[in-house]
């Protein structure tokens, strides 16, 4: 018993959500292939609003050609693959439906050259306007 208890929490670690995410997007991927498609589509609606996310969407696409291109490698670099989709979709709905500012600075932290921690926000991001539409809500 104690040796099962030791070992749940290295199954926390190895099988943690995003890796869990990862794995249930390849499986729709192989199930419902125009799927990609579909959300390579909706984030493609913010095409030319943003340099960085122009070029994020370039590393989209590449990324999940490597995924079909290479099946029995897929599961190593589907977590990052899935990231970046789910920031193309971020950057695409905020850079369409949010205040200029808002789009860039996301854009700016999330897509450019990206820190680590949520918050390092390059020089030149608008921090007073995102301030001030959040205290504003």
């Amino acid at each position: 018993m104690a040796q099962f208890y030791r070992d749940i929490q290295i199954g926390t670690v190895w099988e943690g959500s995003g890796n869990v995410i990862a794995l249930d997007v390849l499986r729709a991927l192989a199930r419902e292939p125009q799927a990609a498609e579909a959300l390579l589509a909706e984030c493609e609606l913010a095409a030319g609003a943003d340099a960085r996310f122009d070029a994020h969407m370039q590393r989209v696409r590449e990324g999940l050609n490597g995924l079909s291109a290479d099946p029995a490698q897929a599961q190593w670099s589907a977590r990052r693959v899935v990231e970046d989709l789910a920031l193309a979709l971020q950057a695409s709905l905020l850079l369409r439906n949010a205040p200029p500012a808002v789009g860039d600075g996301f854009c700016a932290a999330r897509l450019g050259e990206r820190g680590l921690a949520f918050g390092d926000l390059p020089r030149g991001v608008d921090g007073a306007a995102i301030t001030a539409r959040a205290l504003a809500l």
